[in-house]
């Protein structure tokens, strides 16, 4: 069975993945508005992403014999001043995630659950990967500035992005 504090913590954990998927999808609604197809493309994928999160976290709950509690997502933003600014705020992010992740494994250990910090280990994983994926954007963007040719190049490739 599933200890109360891992649970809690784990069900905060699910909105706080599924608000990732509606920032990221706000982000990628910017990027269409913006002509940006390869960046929107991206986004939309990393919601995709955070939603598959979200509900590894679910099924993982159940899978402990604990029940889901669903909580209200907080409307994200939908307007950045820039490219560059839309993916600086995705990199904050993952690291406020990180953060997140990493607070669930101290209760985890605090509460002697050993089997939710091995579970944790994938998600500590994935945000070695995604603070390395936006923090590579966010460098190639100022890298770019304001020119545009440079801009769409870095969009074209952004939108190559495997499923």
């Amino acid at each position: 069975m599933l200890n109360n504090k891992v649970q809690e913590a784990i069900n905060d954990q699910i909105k706080n993945e599924f608000f990732s998927a509606y920032i990221y999808l706000a982000m990628s609604a910017y990027f269409e508005d913006q002509n940006l197809p390869g960046m929107a493309r991206w986004m939309r994928m990393q919601s995709n992403e955070e939603m598959e999160h979200a509900m590894k976290f679910y099924d993982y709950i159940y899978d402990r014999g604990g029940r889901v509690s669903l909580q209200a997502i907080d409307q994200p933003p939908f307007q950045w001043e820039t490219p560059l600014a839309a993916f600086e705020q995705a990199y904050a992010h993952e690291q406020k995630v990180t953060g997140m992740i990493n607070g669930i494994y101290k209760i985890a250990e605090q509460e002697n659950d050993y089997p939710t910090q091995v579970m944790l280990h994938w998600f500590i994983d994935e945000q070695v990967e995604e603070e390395k994926n936006a923090s590579a954007i966010v460098e190639h963007l100022k890298m770019v500035g304001d020119h545009t040719g440079p801009l769409l190049m870095l969009d074209h490739q952004l939108g190559q992005r495997a499923e």
